[in-house]
């Protein structure tokens, strides 16, 4: 069986989410039990429990878990990481970072490991991603990371992931996404969040809020990590936000971030928060030895600072060419839009000199959306003066781009807006008409970045 073929048996026996949305989602954690119970039983190398931080989150996990890797891999640790979905190829979801250098999972493996486990999954008919995530426990093991950081798929409390118990618990923050199968409000949806909390497990949440704060408050006292106060020695729950020491250190502690997002300033502080609180925790590696965890401010520094080049980071604010300015980010829901918008408006309503004279720039917005998302929600978060190329990633999920552009005109009926059939052929018409001197914007969907990444690069 080759790459190629794996990949098209898992698509045939269970879509994966990014193709057919919500009924790709199998919640509850039996089939994932018996899953990785019947593998163990075939592979002894998976049977050591590899130490965990688990991340859940509406918006910002990808980036904490990242940030929290490169800081691991800063201070000398082997350590894998799982995260979805893939911006350009499958593979880059599963991730060993070794002596500060990232690879990912080999073609191979995917093929061996679907290959030889069809009989399984034909008896058990797991989801793709109860697949996905049971083929990323298998391989970071047989790898023997020293930690690995795995970011929660959907939700925690019912998520695949969850049959981990991890040494960290971490949620970045809350917002409506997904509230067909979470939730509709921010407290429903917190409590699938919390549902990763374990008892006896510390946890960091990264952001508080009036209707989520008591949801992991009474989850923190179920599992016994609340103490009497927020700042004392026998609380295991923090909020990074509230955190006097996080304060009094920053006043110290500013490092630089490959990621240049304004909105990543609250993922560094939760991931910074985490990376606390390991300080403070005992964990048994592969050799059953218990160490303590040793990670240094400049370790911190060092792992934030070069954050992309350590674990292959991608889509988040990334600039794909300088001129015209070119950006891309992966945020896709009013949550994950607003926290960009301030600092793309910021970028076109300040002047640039070019050869000594002031140039107004014009901004160009390539932009997809799929179709279960909070679509006039985000449309109204948009600047209204930027000229609009609408378009759809190729997933059975995307909104059609003549729709998402009756959308825009039911706001807009002014906009000159067009619509394109394709990511290549929007960025195409972008580039075309932009100055040197103009900005491009691509996002809307995690898989209109990654198209528009793979057409960049091709």
């Amino acid at each position: 069986m080759t790459f190629e073929d794996a990949l098209q048996y898992l698509y045939a026996i269970a879509p994966p989410f990014h193709e057919v949305g919500a009924a790709a989602y199998k919640p509850g954690l039996d089939t994932m039990r018996r899953l990785m119970a019947e593998i163990r039983n075939q592979k002894s190398e998976v049977r050591n429990q590899t130490p965990v931080i688990h991340v859940a989150g509406t918006n910002g996990k990808g980036s904490t878990s990242h940030l929290i890797t490169s800081a691991l891999a800063a201070s000398g640790m082997k350590v894998g990481l799982y995260t979805s979905p893939h911006l350009v190829s499958f593979c880059e979801r599963i991730r060993v970072i070794e002596n500060k250098k990232p690879r990912v999972v080999p073609e191979q493996y995917v093929a061996d490991f679907v290959e030889s486990h069809k009989p399984l999954f034909e008896q058990l008919h797991p989801s793709f991603f109860e697949i996905t995530t049971a083929m990323a426990f298998c391989w970071l093991a047989e790898q023997q990371v020293d930690v690995a950081v795995i970011e929660v798929g959907l939700g925690g409390l019912l998520d695949a992931t969850n049959i981990v118990t991890p040494v960290l618990s971490v949620i970045t923050n809350i917002g409506l996404d997904h509230t067909d199968l979470l939730g509709h409000t921010l407290a429903e949806i917190a409590t699938q969040k919390a549902g990763i909390m374990k008892p006896g497990v510390p946890c960091v949440i990264g952001e508080s809020h009036p209707e989520t704060t008591p949801v992991f408050l009474q989850r923190a006292e179920e599992c016994g990590i609340l103490g009497e106060g927020l700042e004392t020695t026998d609380c295991r729950l923090w909020f990074a936000d509230q955190c006097e020491f996080l304060r009094r250190q920053r006043l110290r502690f500013a490092p630089d971030c490959e990621l240049h997002g304004d909105y990543q300033q609250k993922n560094m502080q939760t991931a910074y928060v985490a990376l606390a609180a390991l300080n403070q925790l005992s964990i048994v590696n592969q050799s059953s030895i218990n160490r303590q965890l040793s990670i240094s401010q400049s370790s911190i520094a060092e792992g934030f600072a070069n954050v992309v080049t350590y674990t292959g980071l991608r889509g988040r604010w990334e600039t794909l060419c300088e001129h015209p300015l070119t950006i891309c980010d992966t945020g896709h829901n009013s949550h994950g839009v607003s926290s960009y918008i301030k600092q793309l408006n910021n970028l076109i309503n300040s002047q640039s000199i070019v050869n000594s004279q002031s140039v107004n720039r014009q901004l160009h917005i390539v932009f997809g959306m799929v179709a279960d998302k909070d679509i006039d929600d985000v449309l109204l978060l948009l600047p209204a003066d930027a000229n609009y190329y609408f378009t759809q990633p190729n997933s059975h999920r995307a909104l059609p781009a003549q729709e998402l552009l009756a959308k825009w005109r039911a706001i807009h009926p002014e906009s000159t807006a067009k619509a394109y059939p394709s990511v290549a052929e929007a960025l195409q018409a972008a580039r075309a008409k932009a100055t040197p001197d103009d900005v491009i914007f691509i996002g809307g969907s995690n898989y209109v970045v990654g198209e528009a990444i793979k057409y960049s690069y091709s």
